[in-house]
């Protein structure tokens, strides 16, 4: 973040549209990792002090959802199902593609240029597409792993387009 006088700027206005409102800490934390990609701490600070909570409090919720992230996330977030189907039909192979092509492992989850970020999750309610992958809320099913990095590939080549 940068150290300018108007870094929170986004932060106020979506603390404005939510009326302060203590009630509504949730939806906040969700618009404002919407525009951070991630929950930074001097933000969750100005948002406990700019809705009168205490900073545990709002660090709490922040922690307890799995939703939440603290960490910076890249651009662009794969997320690969590793539930009970998806593992059985191969979601581990496709991990492994997408850590070898993005430079990434089990410890390093995204990529030095905030272009990627690969999650696995528990489970996307989508068995009967086992394997599934999503990138940026869009589902693929039935993936394998040179699918996975091709997509990614096409993703690489848009943005050194732009």
């Amino acid at each position: 973040m940068t150290d300018s006088p108007r870094k929170f700027d986004r932060v106020v206005e979506i603390l404005e549209a939510n009326r302060r409102d203590p009630a509504r800490l949730i939806p906040v934390l969700q618009q404002v990792q919407d525009f951070y990609r991630y929950l930074p701490e001097e933000v969750l600070a100005f948002i406990a002090t700019s809705m009168a909570l205490p900073p545990s409090h709002v660090f709490g919720v922040a922690t307890f959802y799995a939703h939440f992230t603290l960490i910076p996330k890249g651009k662009h977030v794969c997320k690969l199902c590793d539930g009970t189907a998806c593992h059985v039909r191969g979601s581990q192979p496709i991990l492994e593609a997408l850590y070898k092509e993005l430079k990434l492992s089990e410890t390093k989850h995204t990529t030095d240029d905030m272009l990627f970020t690969v999650e696995t999750v528990s489970c996307l309610g989508a068995c009967g597409l086992a394997p599934v992958l999503v990138i940026d809320d869009k589902v693929y099913s039935n993936v394998n792993p040179e699918q996975a990095v091709n997509l990614v590939r096409g993703i690489k080549a848009s943005a050194a387009e732009q």
